[in-house]
Order: C-alpha cells, then sequence, then structure tokens
C-alpha cells in the first residue's frame, strides 16, 4: 500500500521513509502542502503521514483538502508536544490520528497498520455496498420473481454469459445491472448497446471500433464499445436484430476475446463478460436461418426469464408504492399515497407493457394529481376499462371491407416502422409476424420503407 509523507523536514523524511519502506510500504515524499496535494492527484494514495506545520500552508488546510479529495484517505498528523490541541483539532476535522514528536519507530508503524486496515476495510464495505446496489433497486415479493433473484445471485460470480430473455418492459437491462454489480468485476465499466437502435451499417464499428478512413466519414480512429468495457460487463439489448455479418464478429470475440477494428489490421484483446436479452424467440430465429446456431449456443450458457408483469401480480402492490414514492420525490410531492379502490384496478389490469407501463401509469398519475392521494380518476382510460374498445362506424351506405382492413393493416405497419427507427425485423417482432411476411405485405401495401434491417 502506498504511504505518503508531507513534511518540510529533511531528517524527518529520511527517518520515516527508511522505517516505512523497511516494512515492505511503498513510500513517496512531499516537503510542501502543495506538493503532497498534486501527488494525491496523480496516485493513488492510501495513507498520509502530514506534519502540521509546513511552510506554504496550515497543516489543518491540508488535512480539509485531502479529505474533501478523498474521504476515505487516511491521515495521520505529526506534531509537537506544543501543540497537541492542534492534532486535537486535526482529529476533529477528520484525521486518523496524531503522533507527537519525537516519536518511537513501533509507535509510528503501529499506528499505520491500524490506518491502513481501516483503509483496508472501507474499500470492501464500499464494494459491498455496490454490490448490494443491483438488488436494492429490484423490487419483488412474489416467488416468480424470488426465483430469478436467486439464480441472479448464483450465476452472477461466473465469467459465464448470460441470455435474459422476456417480454418488453419486463426489466431486463435492471437485471443485468444487478449481475454486473453482484459480479467480481462491480469495479469496471457497465456499457449498455442497444442493439436494435443503432443504424445497421453502424452497429459493428459502434461495437468493435474502426481506424481512420475505414469508411466515409470515419476522419478519427474510434474505440469500440467492447474495449470501453474491458475488464467489466457489456449488456447487448435486443440481440435478435444483429445482422449474419455482425453476429460473426460476436462469435469470435465471445470464443477467442479478440476483434480486428472495422478497417483495422491488428487484433484486440479484451476481456468483457457478456449479458445479452431479447424479446425474440432465438430457437426460431435459429430454425428459419436469420440466427447462426452456434452463437445461440455460446449466449445461451445461463438463460435467465423474467416473467411478465401478469404473472407476478402480487408484486404490483410493492412497484407501485416504489414508483410513486420516487416519482412523487422527483416532482415535489413525496406524501402521495394509492387509493385502494386505485390499486385493485391495477391488480385487474394485465399489463401488456409490463413494468414499463406500470411506472409510466404511476408516473402519469403523479404529475396530474392535485391531492395526497391517487385515486382511480387519475388512471388512463386502457387502465381504468381494458375491455372497452370503440365500434366502429359503418356509414349508411356501406364500405369497402377490403380496403378498410388494408389501411388499418397500413397504419399499423407504417407506425411500427416509425417506432422502431425503419428496421423491419425489429417491426416485425413488435409486430408478431415473420420478418418475410411483413417484408411482403409492405411490397403488397405499397408502403415506402427504407429497409434499415
Amino acid at each position: 500500500m502506498r504511504i505518503l509523507i508531507i513534511d518540510d523536514e529533511p531528517v524527518l523524511q529520511d527517518v520515516l521513509g527508511t522505517l516505512l519502506r523497511r516494512e515492505g510500504f511503498e513510500v513517496i515524499q512531499a516537503s510542501t502542502a502543495g506538493e503532497g496535494l498534486r501527488l494525491v492527484e496523480e496516485q493513488e494514495t492510501d495513507l498520509v503521514l502530514l506534519d502540521l506545520m509546513l511552510p506554504d500552508r496550515p497543516g489543518l488546510e491540508v488535512l480539509k483538502e485531502l479529505k474533501q479529495k478523498d474521504p476515505e484517505l487516511v491521515v495521520v498528523v505529526i506534531t509537537a508536544y506544543s501543540s497537541v490541541e492542534g492534532a486535537i483539532a486535526a482529529m476533529r476535522e477528520g484525521a486518523f490520528h496524531y503522533i507527537p514528536k519525537p516519536f518511537k519507530n513501533q509507535e509510528v508503524i503501529l499506528t499505520v497498520r491500524k490506518g491502513l486496515e481501516q483503509r483496508r476495510l472501507q474499500s470492501e464495505n464500499r464494494a459491498l455496498r455496490q454490490r448490494l446496489e443491483g438488488i436494492d433497486n429490484l423490487v419483488w415479493r412474489g416467488p416468480a420473481m424470488g426465483s430469478v433473484i436467486e439464480l441472479v445471485r448464483r450465476a452472477a460470480p461466473s465469467r459465464s454469459n448470460i441470455l435474459l430473455t422476456g417480454e418488453s418492459g419486463t426489466g431486463k437491462e435492471l437485471l443485468a445491472r444487478a449481475i454486473h454489480q453482484l459480479s467480481p468485476r462491480a469495479a469496471g465499466p457497465f456499457v449498455v448497446v442497444n442493439t436494435g437502435s443503432v443504424p445497421t451499417d453502424l452497429l459493428e464499428s459502434t461495437l468493435f471500433g474502426h481506424v481512420r478512413g475505414a469508411f466515409t466519414g470515419a476522419v478519427a480512429a474510434r474505440r469500440g464499445l467492447f474495449e470501453v468495457a474491458d475488464g467489466g460487463t457489456i449488456f447487448l439489448d435486443e440481440i435478435g436484430t444483429i445482422t449474419p455479418q455482425t453476429q460473426a464478429k460476436l462469435l469470435r470475440v465471445i470464443q477467442e476475446r479478440e476483434f480486428i477494428p472495422v478497417g483495422g489490421e491488428h487484433t484486440v484483446k479484451v476481456d468483457v463478460r457478456l449479458i445479452a436479452a431479447t424479446n425474440a424467440d432465438l430457437r426460431a430465429m435459429v430454425a428459419d436461418g436469420t440466427f447462426r446456431e452456434d452463437l445461440y449456443y455460446r449466449l445461451n450458457v445461463i438463460t435467465i426469464e423474467l416473467p411478465p408483469l401478469r404473472a407476478r401480480k402480487e408484486d404490483i402492490p410493492a412497484l407501485a408504492s416504489h414508483f410513486l414514492r420516487r416519482c412523487g420525490e422527483e416532482n415535489g410531492k413525496p406524501n402521495l399515497q394509492l387509493s385502494p379502490e386505485a390499486l385493485d384496478v391495477l391488480l385487474a389490469f394485465d399489463w401488456p407493457g409490463n413494468v414499463r407501463q406500470l411506472e409510466n401509469v404511476i408516473e402519469r398519475a403523479v404529475v396530474l394529481s392535485t391531492g395526497d392521494t391517487i385515486g382511480v380518476d387519475l388512471l388512463p382510460d386502457e387502465v381504468r376499462s381494458p375491455g372497452a374498445v370503440a365500434a366502429p362506424l359503418v356509414p349508411p351506405d356501406g364500405i369497402d371491407l377490403k380496403r378498410a382492413v388494408n389501411d388499418y393493416t397500413r397504419a399499423l405497419i407504417e407506425a411500427s416502422l416509425s417506432r422502431c427507427g425503419g428496421v423491419q425485423r425489429r417491426a416485425a417482432q413488435m409486430l408478431r409476424v415473420r420478418p418475410s411476411t411483413l417484408n411482403e405485405m409492405i411490397r403488397r401495401l405499397g408502403i415506402a420503407a427504407a429497409d434499415r434491417d
């Protein structure tokens, strides 16, 4: 562990430096406050031995600045017997302990070891808190999610790839974050890539980077997100939307832990854990040849399926309360409550949009509320009356059924393409049809669609 000595007396610097190096510590030294503060900025430091009498700044000021830079930094002050009051004041400002001059070597070593032990415990506690935050952000009460959480706890410490499946809005990204936080990689980066929202022609360079001049517009080299995630976790959402070409390159990264940037010649090695998610049926995509079988089995080492909200309705009260508290605090309404009647309506609804839809409904109610209680009147019509469907209007002189059906189909397809950014494969998933079927309907109905599949 690294110890910084800030003292303007060369003899004391020499004595302390020799003593601590003999005990196996790495020692760096500064003779002024300014030099010491600069070293703390430049090098990770575990403990500082700080003289309270420095030539350029008062030691108490330096102590305060050190603690501002790193609240967990252990600072031991060195003081003359005549200024013990200053040492006590330093301890009030966060100093770990003080050593009076002249000191005994064993006293210094003992104090330093105790301080470094505190530093180690603080570091371990911080890492534990970071890991627990992932689970703390998940809200559940019933057995359906309980079994999912248990699987997450068991799978997270491993290096294995994980495939998260489930409908849209079930919380796959939140679960991926929990897996990362519970893994040994928690201190590393967590990089999220929604592959379905990245244009197909840019996805490969987004994931693997490119060299300067690799394609039109590549005016400078750029690191890919796999390289950014080195030492941590990368989360690929909507994995079923990637093209066969990108699938092949992804397979190489998983197998060899290396890739070649677009337009490059040299391989880049990475140590990344992969978590993928999909709401599509990858088995069916393998069967119809749109998803590589070898990649599927590489991703499918551990599969965790998130249940839809309609299958875990026992969690709705806790989820609603969580969203109500959070949205209330964000909107300056911290004391809102959900009426029993409104909760009954939430429990009766089937939530096709799952947890994300419930969150949106609660946020809407909070924004529109004027009192302390969220009643049924603040819930949207589709939640209050889920079975109510407006009867179609038939003109007195009749209607062309085929044209009406085609117009309605065209409107649905155009709306889906618009929501999916023109990506036909995603629109097909949204409409629950095969991509080839959607493509044929687009041609038959004369829909102008820029196919970015």
